[in-house]
């Protein structure tokens, strides 16, 4: 019955955090906030939320294991299996990209996360270091979408993207539909972390495995959906860009937000397998994206290969040590 109601928790999970974005995008676009910086920051922050949740719930009922799991397992999953299975399907041709930028925070955000994680405890001072870092990129990130926008309406720049490109706008949605859509994302994910985190933490419990184990495997591949489906829709459409925009975006938000705003509702312990063995995972997976932002490496079907082995590998091993 645990499996059954973990399951069901992650699906409301994904379908409310689906509404949620779908709602506040349309809101904030019918409230004339320009669609760049609705993509960095609102849809952004929904489509974490699942895990933002999660880890809340999870500290408040005393197994804040399952929070650092989630988010340390997430951002290997994202790399490794988000971007594995769309370049085994189709291939990812990074040629046209431009994530140096925002890669180079990514790692940065990582490095911080790391150092503060060998202190043993993620407390509210490290929190708010995570937060504040957040907000520097963020700030930046605003500052350069309006720069775009002023260049745009200045005639030196073509338009490149319009609001019907931010994912989840629908320019002809009725007000009615945006409030019924931010209801259901409102209501539902608090209810399916409520499930998830429960059930998760029986399971664990009755197989004695670790709440963390159950968040670097069960949760972090099942929160991990949403960027997957997105990922395999933009490899699907050429979109290289998208992918591995989305990949990068969403594991610094896993690092700066979700931890940073869980700590301050309590303390986060580090285990010494996170210290040992998974925060290093996910720095080897963050660097193996390197080439690809660097040197415009084509991310062919060998290496979804690769990455999708990768990450089954890394499964096992942490069930295996559990």
């Amino acid at each position: 019955m645990d499996l059954i109601f973990a399951s069901l928790g992650l699906v409301i999970l994904l379908l409310a955090g689906d509404s949620l974005v779908r709602g506040a995008v349309n809101m904030s676009l019918r409230l004339g906030v320009p669609a760049m910086i609705v993509s960095l920051t609102i849809v952004a922050f929904g489509t974490s939320a699942p895990e933002l949740l999660i880890s809340i719930q999870s500290i408040a009922e005393g197994v804040p294991g399952l929070a650092m799991g989630n988010v340390v397992g997430s951002n290997t999953a994202n790399i490794l299996l988000v971007l594995g299975v769309p370049a085994l399907m189709a291939g990812l041709s990074t040629k046209t990209c431009d994530s140096r930028k925002s890669y180079l925070q990514m790692m940065g955000a990582t490095l911080l996360f790391m150092v503060l994680a060998f202190g043993g405890e993620i407390s509210w001072p490290q929190g708010v270091a995570l937060l504040a870092a957040l907000a520097l990129i963020l700030g930046s990130a605003f500052k350069e979408a309006m720069r775009h926008r002023c260049a745009v309406k200045a005639g030196l720049e073509e338009e490149c993207e319009d609001d019907e490109d931010v994912e989840g706008a629908d320019p002809d949605m009725p007000w009615w539909k945006v409030i019924m859509f931010l209801l259901l994302g409102l209501i539902g994910l608090p209810l399916g972390a409520d499930l998830l985190v429960d059930s998760s933490t029986n399971i664990a419990r009755h197989y004695g495995i670790s709440e963390t184990v159950i968040g670097l495997t069960l949760v972090a591949l099942g929160t991990s959906l949403p960027e997957l489906a997105t990922t395999v829709m933009a490899a699907l459409r050429r979109q290289a860009d998208v992918a591995l925009g989305n990949v990068i975006g969403s594991n610094m938000f896993n690092l700066l937000a979700i931890i940073g705003i869980a700590s301050l509702v309590g303390p986060i312990p580090v285990e010494p397998g996170i210290l040992q063995f998974d925060l290093w995972v996910m720095l080897g997976a963050s660097l193996m994206l390197a080439p690809f932002v660097f040197l415009k490496w084509h991310m062919g079907r060998v290496w979804g290969i690769l990455l999708s082995a990768l990450y089954i590998a890394y499964v096992l091993m942490v069930l295996g040590s559990a």
